[in-house]
């Protein structure tokens, strides 16, 4: 396995990775990796049903009928 060794990190940073690994139940060292793999990781692809609602306050009483037949007669 590969060593990361990281120079200059302020300490308020480093204190609050302590307390995140704490609750965590993890070493600093494995906290970062967990947090570098989080970071780095391709998100999966949402499903239509994971998306339901998604934006709804830029609808609310908006008739999204009537914005849809407005939107396909500008393509006219």
């Amino acid at each position: 396995m590969a060593t990361l060794n990281i120079k200059d990190l302020p300490d308020g940073l480093y204190k609050r990775l302590q307390a995140r690994a704490r609750r965590e139940r993890r070493s600093v060292a494995k906290e970062v990796a967990q947090i570098l793999s989080d970071a780095l990781e391709t998100p999966k692809p949402l499903s239509i049903l994971e998306l339901q609602g998604l934006g709804k306050e830029y609808w609310r009483g908006i008739d999204a009928a009537a914005h849809v037949q407005r939107e396909r007669e500008s393509w006219e």
